[in-house]
């Protein structure tokens, strides 16, 4: 017990403060995440939408992430994270209110689009004061304390949310509202005049013609073009856990709103206790590509494990397996997205990362509904496993050649821009 006692005070020691303040807004946040996991099930049992419909709504919520992603890495770099992290929240948390007294198609989808917009301006933004307050040798593991906040929340959110929607879904929407707009307010009062370990981005009129011209733009850097692409395939087979697999859990096993956000949450337990150590043990010592090909190939057969046994017992199983890809994929993911950024372009190389994944909203549920109904479950679950194999085959060569021109240009980087060198 000691020996572990001490094995997480090592993993969780030398963050900055801001950055474990920045980690309670999320959890603040997350806590109330209960509409996104069980949308497809209000849509289909209380509303009355058939599966196509509620397939198409999701991949307009992914629609709007999209927007909102690009939106919130151009408004990052214009007007700051601070405010940008605000009113998403803020506004977010208010239109939450207004959602729930939806009822028609044509308004659903508008309804949640808007909703999209708004909350995935924050994920840029957040990326971006995480490296900015995070101090640049823990840059990975302050990614991995806010990605651990966010997974602590969810193992509350869906299980209190599984618990509310057994009394009336109408809950779900009122509390998410609340905790997005308590995570704003506290956000405001706590980091307004907070200074981090990174360079401010210089306003344009301060740059030099020079510094303009060579600053790299991530729409013309091939090989992030490429793993952003990646990401997005990634994305698209995790999203499954939160749009085809409660529909699955529901039809197949027939569990109730509690057993699906008991399932859901162990996901988020499981994230929390685990991945500031992984990070903390490996994260020096493995190569990022090796860490994201496993996460990615252990992902798949989460989704294939489904097929090959039919007992409850094996949803826990799967559940797990996918937590653990979701720990060795994407804190690595993230950090190779700073990498590659600087303090100028910061917002747009997170804002093109968090669109790779919005643009995955878009494709998971409808892909995921359609094949589901079309041709059943087992079926989509062989397919998102085979996806997983190709897209770690990808993985592997663009995050080997990454390292491999990262360490051509180190001894450059390292006199110019040690602010952005994570390990």
């Amino acid at each position: 017990m000691k020996r572990l006692f001490l094995l997480y005070r090592n993993a969780f020691g030398g963050l900055s403060r801001p950055a474990w303040m920045m980690s309670l807004v999320m959890f603040i946040n997350r806590s109330g995440a209960m509409v996104t996991p069980f949308l497809a099930v209000y849509l289909t049992e209380v509303l009355d939408y058939s599966l196509k419909e509620a397939g198409m709504i999701l991949s307009i919520y992914g629609l709007g992430s999209v927007c909102g992603s690009f939106l919130g890495g151009w408004l990052t770099d214009r007007v700051g994270h601070f405010k940008v992290q605000f009113l998403s929240l803020t506004v977010g948390g208010s239109l939450y209110f207004l959602l729930l007294n939806l009822r028609e198609f044509e308004y659903m989808a508008a309804g949640v689009f808007i909703l999209s917009l708004v909350n995935d301006t924050l994920r840029p933004a957040n990326s971006v004061s995480i490296s900015y307050y995070a101090r640049p040798e823990n840059v990975t593991r302050a990614f991995s304390l806010n990605r651990m906040a966010l997974n602590l929340g969810f193992s509350i959110g869906p299980a209190l949310g599984g618990f509310l929607a057994a009394i009336s879904y109408r809950w779900l929407f009122i509390a998410d509202g609340i905790t997005c707009i308590s995570a704003g307010i506290f956000f405001f009062f706590y980091f307004r005049n907070q200074q981090g370990h990174r360079p401010q981005p210089r306003k344009k009129a301060e740059q030099t013609e020079q510094a303009i011209n060579v600053e790299r733009s991530p729409y013309r850097d091939v090989p992030f073009l490429l793993f952003t692409v990646l990401c997005c395939s990634f994305a698209a087979i995790f999203f499954q856990f939160i749009t085809t697999l409660p529909l699955y859990y529901r039809q197949v096993y027939q569990l109730s709103e509690t057993g699906i956000g008991s399932l859901l949450a162990f996901n988020g337990f499981i994230v929390f206790m685990l991945e500031m150590i992984a990070v903390y043990l490996i994260g020096d010592k493995v190569r990022k590509s090796v860490l994201i090909v496993t996460g990615m190939l252990m992902l798949g057969f989460s989704f294939i494990l489904l097929n090959l046994n039919m007992e409850v017992s094996t949803l826990y199983v799967a559940m797990f397996l996918l937590s653990l890809s979701e720990i060795l994929a994407m804190p690595f993911m993230a950090t190779i997205t700073v990498e590659r950024s600087t303090e100028n372009n910061w917002g747009s190389y997170m804002g093109l990362y968090t669109i790779s994944y919005a643009a995955a909203h878009v494709v998971a549920p409808y892909l995921g509904t359609t094949i589901a109904s079309k041709y059943g479950f087992d079926t989509l679950w062989w397919s998102v496993g085979g996806l997983a194999v190709i897209t770690a085959v990808g993985f592997y060569f663009v995050v080997q050649y990454m390292e491999r021109e990262r360490l051509r240009k180190q001894p450059i980087v390292a006199s110019g821009e040690a602010g952005v060198m994570v390990g």
